[in-house]
């Protein structure tokens, strides 16, 4: 079985619970600076214009049970989620293409909340290699194998042409690599024992499309 199948397939969680928790973390930690001690499942619903329901088995799935009347304890409703995701778990990762989107993950400093460490870059072009992007050594592919294995690192980030991404996938696999996040536009196939999410920023464009059309056609 497939690691989405997986997902899909457990009985506590599905993948699009655990899309959902992370905007759940962001909003919520927003109004704690806000001084909000209680949070129920309609403001976050309303918030953030999603279903109460599903909002409510979302968090139940983080095993956090609300209280009648006041709803949720804002700060356990964090440490509960933020525990859930395993924020507090630091993972160091290597990314491979230092292109826009290479560069551009390399600089959001978002995903150390979410205990998430890109350590190094590795790119072929003579204009990267050997130079740092928002603090992180660029490193030739060359190099890949070698510094994965000297610094343990389980989780590889692909932002490469489509046509490099099962060749530097293949060669993650066998350098220690046990979790792969796929930005290249097209599928790789590893191990099953391997974790692989891919990113599909076509996909989402054209539902991001569909969207706006259904919307525009609605309001004429």
């Amino acid at each position: 079985m497939k690691n989405q199948d997986v997902l899909e397939n457990n009985m506590e969680y599905s993948e699009p619970t655990l899309r959902r928790l992370p905007i759940y973390l962001q909003y919520l930690k927003k109004l704690e600076n806000k001084n909000i001690m209680f949070i129920s499942c309609s403001q976050i619903a309303n918030d953030l214009n999603l279903n109460p329901i599903q909002v409510r088995k979302d968090i139940e799935s983080a095993k956090v049970i609300g209280k009648p009347k006041v709803g949720y304890e804002l700060k356990e409703l964090i440490v509960n989620i933020e525990n859930f995701l395993c924020c507090h778990i630091k993972n160091e990762a290597i990314l491979v293409g230092a292109g826009h989107l290479g560069y551009a993950l390399l600089g959001y400093h978002g995903f150390r909340d979410f205990g998430l460490d890109i350590v190094a870059a590795f790119d072929t072009s003579p204009d990267k290699v050997g130079k740092f992007i928002n603090t992180k050594s660029v490193f030739h592919i060359n190099k890949l194998e070698e510094i994965i294995k000297r610094m343990n690192i389980e989780i590889g980030i692909l932002t490469v042409p489509s046509q490099y991404a099962q060749e530097i996938a293949d060669r993650m696999v066998n350098a220690g690599i046990k979790a792969i996040w796929n930005f290249a536009p097209v599928k790789i196939n590893v191990k099953d024992n391997i974790i692989v999410q891919h990113e599909n920023l076509a996909s989402s464009l054209a539902v991001l499309s569909k969207k706006f059309d259904l919307q525009i056609n609605k309001n004429i």
